[in-house]
């Protein structure tokens, strides 16, 4: 009998083996749209490998990563700290989820997050930032004994039937209905949450302190005047700090750069994942948690079956203690000021550049119509076709010329938002600088490449009509 060798499941070999397949695979079985998508912008890179705020791809070629994974990646990638607490916790054998013991990391992490939030008192951890969410919608109706929430229009809160119920953008809601009865209202608009809130329904507000689509900062003020209204109702104030906290903003909360702001409850998740094990949590007030859970009958009213895992509660810790030991809120507030310091000297260098707004290490960058002529008409052949366009001629570039992964903030949106590791450095700002610069020059005059690409975007943009 012919012996194959040793069987067993080899990753490494799995990977060697089938690893150029993997456009192919995801057309055959996942989002078919995406590999597609890819291909069209010049986006189907082959990465291999990462740390920090680069990665490379097989050739060798070192690319700046301005994205950090949609946020998830604050600390950047494979930080060392992160990758041995995974490795301790996975060689320690704990008993970990059995449902019916308290094992210390999730009292450990909730304790050292609450630490950063003295105003609350307990945590509910769940697996991402849209379920963080769907919990403090669920405890705000609860808690309150009301049915409806406000939100923002042209918020972002996850894309599940919940979350989405506050999504401010009808791209994401369209076909989806029937969603839950809430309301939207302008950010900043306070005379249309006082009229919202005279109706006596209202459980809640829920808002983004600075809006990940357009990166939209809430207008000073804007935060403590609607909880006073809020409280003053009855209802509550939830800040969606998925993206926004962990020092995102030059804070740990971005909402702590508004003085006497203190949430009712307050989401967080992707960076707290130090980039391995998906996490969420919502940390909230003692009344609201006893109110939900009011009794043993409730005991398992609200929970996860994968949340509190000992993986995803040593990668917070870890990466909490890597922001303390690092001073990485501090960092990430002196970078994005050099950063957008750079950016804002060249508004008035470009007449395609608008504006440059955001706190920290989250950016926005938006152009906008031109006033010589010939721009002019080109700039009105992008947005006759769609809008968005010329955003996207500069991220293609950036990319493909220059090596930097950036993103368009949002569909039918002429801003790319900068979220980058919170672990970059004067460096890579040098870089991102002259890069957009090198583009921004093309777009303006030269040799016309640029534009020849954007003729082409107008034809795919036509063609998916």
């Amino acid at each position: 009998m012919k012996d194959d060798g040793p069987k067993g499941f080899d990753l490494a070999q799995l990977l060697a083996e089938r690893g150029a397949e993997r456009y192919e695979l995801h057309t055959k079985h996942l989002n078919h749209q995406l590999p597609r998508m890819l291909h069209t912008i010049g986006f189907d890179r082959v990465y291999e490998r990462a740390e920090g705020a680069h990665f490379w791809d097989a050739d060798g070629n070192d690319y700046l990563d301005m994205l950090a994974g949609f946020g998830v990646m604050g600390l950047g990638r494979h930080h060392p700290v992160v990758r041995k607490a995974l490795h301790d916790v996975l060689d320690a054998s704990l008993a970990d989820l059995t449902r019916f013991d308290c094992q210390p990391l999730p009292g450990l992490l909730a304790e050292k997050l609450l630490v950063h939030s003295p105003h609350l008192d307990r945590v509910f951890f769940g697996n991402s930032g849209t379920e963080a969410v769907e919990t403090a919608l669920k405890f705000a109706r609860y808690a309150t004994g009301r049915p409806r929430i406000l939100y923002c229009a042209h918020a972002f809160h996850g894309l599940t039937t919940g979350s989405l119920s506050v999504n401010g953008e009808s791209g994401f809601r369209d076909g989806f209905a029937p969603l839950l009865p809430d309301t939207a209202i302008e950010l900043g608009d306070l005379d249309a949450l006082r009229r919202e809130l005279k109706r006596g329904d209202v459980a809640a507000l829920v808002v983004e302190p600075i809006q990940g689509k357009g990166v939209h900062a809430a207008p000073p003020g804007f935060l403590r005047d609607a909880q006073e209204l809020l409280h003053r109702h009855k209802a509550l104030l939830i800040a969606d700090e998925v993206q926004t906290g962990l020092g995102r903003t030059g804070d740990f909360y971005a909402y702590q750069h508004e003085e006497g702001v203190e949430p009712d409850l307050v989401c967080v998740a992707k960076a707290l994942s130090g980039g391995y094990v998906p996490i969420g949590a919502t940390l909230g007030k003692d009344w609201i948690f006893r109110r939900v859970y009011s009794s043993m009958d409730r005991v398992l009213v609200h929970s996860a079956s994968f949340g509190s895992n000992a993986q995803a509660m040593a990668a917070g810790l870890a990466v909490l203690s890597v922001m303390e030991d690092e001073e990485t809120v501090a960092a990430a507030r002196r970078t994005g000021d050099l950063l957008r310091g750079r950016l804002n000297a060249l508004v008035g260098r470009y007449e395609l550049l608008h504006e440059v707004r955001g706190r920290g290490l989250m950016i926005g960058i938006e152009f906008g119509r031109p006033s010589s002529l010939k721009l002019r008409s080109r700039w009105a052949m992008l947005q006759a076709a769609r809008k968005g366009l010329f955003a996207q001629m500069v991220v293609v570039p950036l990319l493909q010329k220059h090596r930097i992964l950036t993103q368009v903030s949002g569909d039918h949106l002429e801003v790319i938002k900068l979220i980058p590791p919170l672990v970059i450095d004067e460096a890579d700002v040098d870089r991102f600088v002259e890069a957009f610069t090198a583009v921004m020059d093309d777009a303006h005059g030269g040799s016309g490449l640029m534009w020849d690409f954007g003729r082409t975007l107008v034809k795919q943009a036509l063609a998916n009509r």
